[in-house]
């Protein structure tokens, strides 16, 4: 819009309009601003005689002078908001182009790939009552040392070419309603069934039972690494996050530092027995360890024991890192917000699905509201492989309790209510469209009880297909093939809308399913029954009953201060 579109608009309304904001009115109809009497006056409101004071004169020439000066000082007043508003607007201008130019420099620095490197045969839960969905990150720390940077840090110059291992494993998990958060370790050298993945090279990778969960990374990439935590947990994983040696350094020199607390000294060195080690060395009590000093805290196990310990200091770092981020405002500081983000687009590499600036910025928010007294950690008990005492297996019955809390939605502490839970006076939004006869559709029926690694219940499809059958659902058919999936769940057709949703939300009544069995899918053909292994006998689906806070015994490995092991106990002194 330049001068001439204001014109058109009119100088003579606008001119009072300008005056009542105190800016000077040649701005807006053209006349000059003058000295004297009429200053700043449009001279066609001027009266003929010129002086500007309504044409009166006469023996009034004192109060003519005097309403002079006032009019010239009030027309400097004007010329000085003028060019507050002039050099207002350049700098809004300015602000606004260097913003979107940061900006873009900021997206052209995430480092962006693939979500899943695999088929799980997980889904996306539907949302709650309330339409709402938990939210789960998944959060890999990579040995990746292909980078200088990274060789200088954490050494192994001779692991150059190697492909990195998935050192550091862990899923975040957001309530459905925000309030609350856990964070689950499995440790590196545990010994899981990784699915067939393909890397983004192309590459494939066959399926495998006898490696460690922190080779997925070097078989198909931080998707892969995803798609085995889903297979494990039966838990979808909406996203992924990856960060390297020199990722860490950088983001604990960015928030000054997170404390850390152990109960001695500690040196985490080569002894004789024992070769290699971080370098570790703290004195006893509380430190904030940021740059190498936080990568040697991550890193060290011999010190702690073994990598159970290993993932109990990494859980204290990430408790520490969050109280930092909430003192220092860092979710409604702009400055800090920058200078964070600055550094973690570089630090961080992200699922392709939240690979812009403003998508892991709308990422962030979702955590602003868990308060420290709600953040839970736990790592998956495990104990040694019957093949190699080196290697770890999960405790099935304790594995299978928190992944069950997890796809569930239920607090892994006892501060709060249970995620999910409807507040007082509410309720859930009844059907829009009720369902059909149960005779006028079908449903296939799918065994998929070997979702937990154990063989499948013989039958299992056939015998549920008949109980639905005397149920009323007389087109009900068992399938052939399997689906292994740890939950049971009624899948239908995502194009089937509102009648496939309240079709398959009978079938799940009928059985006893809960409302979050039903689950729409766009690959399903036709409404589907998957029989879990969380259900492998009776006609009635019965939901194990599992309380708040009701971790099993050995997961909350939540500590003051980290115990260290003999060995590694350091006096303080230096030599």
């Amino acid at each position: 819009m330049g001068q001439s579109s204001v014109r058109r608009e009119g100088a003579q309304e606008r001119a009072p309009h300008a005056r009542d904001l105190g800016w000077d009115e040649s701005l807006y109809d053209g006349t000059e601003a003058e000295a004297g009497p009429g200053a700043g006056v449009p001279r066609s409101r001027r009266a003929p005689g010129g002086d500007g004071d309504g044409g009166q004169g006469g023996g009034r020439s004192g109060h003519r002078r005097g309403g002079s000066r006032r009019r010239a000082k009030k027309a400097g007043k004007r010329k000085v908001l003028r060019w507050v508003a002039i050099t207002l607007s350049l700098l809004i201008l300015g602000t606004a182009g260097a913003g979107y130019l940061y900006y873009e420099h900021l997206n052209g620095s995430i480092r962006s790939g693939g979500r899943a490197g695999g088929e799980s045969g997980v889904k996306k839960g539907a949302p709650n009552a309330l339409g709402d969905t938990p939210l789960n990150i998944l959060l890999i720390g990579s040995d990746d040392r292909s980078d200088p940077k990274n060789v200088a840090l954490g050494g192994g110059k001779d692991d150059r070419d190697r492909p990195p291992l998935a050192d550091v494993q862990m899923l975040l998990h957001v309530s459905a309603d925000r309030k609350n958060a856990s964070i689950v370790s499995i440790p590196r050298d545990t010994i899981v069934h990784i699915p067939k993945c393909k890397g983004e090279d192309g590459k494939e990778y066959p399926a495998t039972d006898t490696s460690p969960i922190n080779e997925t990374l070097a078989r198909g990439g931080a998707g892969c690494t995803l798609t085995t935590w889903e297979s494990i947990t039966g838990v979808y994983i909406d996203h992924w996050m990856m960060i390297d040696f020199a990722g860490v350094v950088s983001m604990a020199d960015e928030v000054g530092g997170v404390p850390v607390c152990v109960k001695t000294g500690v040196w985490d060195r080569s002894t004789k027995r024992v070769h290699g080690g971080s370098g570790l060395q703290l004195p006893a009590g509380t430190t904030e360890v940021q740059g190498e000093q936080a990568l040697q805290w991550l890193r060290t196990r011999h010190a702690w024991g073994n990598d159970q310990g290993r993932a109990k200091a990494q859980h204290m770092y990430m408790n520490g890192l969050m109280k930092k981020l909430q003192g220092q405002n860092a979710w409604t500081d702009t400055g800090r917000l920058l200078g964070l983000a600055e550094v973690a687009v570089k630090a961080f590499q992200v699922s392709d699905e939240i690979g812009t600036v403003k998508k892991l910025f709308d990422l962030s928010m979702q955590l602003k509201n868990v308060k420290l007294d709600r953040l839970t950690t736990a790592t998956v008990p495990t104990t040694e492989w019957a093949q190699n005492d080196q290697k770890l297996v999960m405790v099935k019955s304790s594995a299978d309790k928190i992944w069950s809390m997890l796809r569930d939605d239920v607090a892994f502490d006892k501060n709060g209510e249970p995620a999910g839970g409807k507040p007082k006076g509410s309720t859930p939004p009844k059907p829009k469209t009720p369902a059909e006869e149960p005779g006028s559709f079908k449903v296939t029926v799918v065994n998929g009880t070997a979702g937990d690694g154990e063989a499948a219940t013989e039958g299992r499809a056939g015998t549920m297909a008949k109980n639905l059958r005397e149920k009323g659902f007389t087109q009900a058919e068992s399938s052939q093939s399997a689906e292994p999936r740890k939950d049971s769940v009624v899948l239908y057709p995502k194009a089937d809308g509102d009648q496939g949703r309240a079709n398959a939300a009978s079938v799940a009544k009928s059985l006893g399913l809960p409302d979050s069995a039903v689950r729409a899918d766009a690959k399903a053909e036709s409404l589907t029954l998957v029989i879990g292994s969380d259900w492998r006998e009776g006609s009635t689906y019965k939901k194990p009953k599992i309380a708040a806070g009701d971790l099993p015994e050995g997961a909350d490995d939540k500590v003051a201060c980290m115990d260290v092991y003999s060995v590694y106990k350091w006096n303080g002194k230096k030599g």
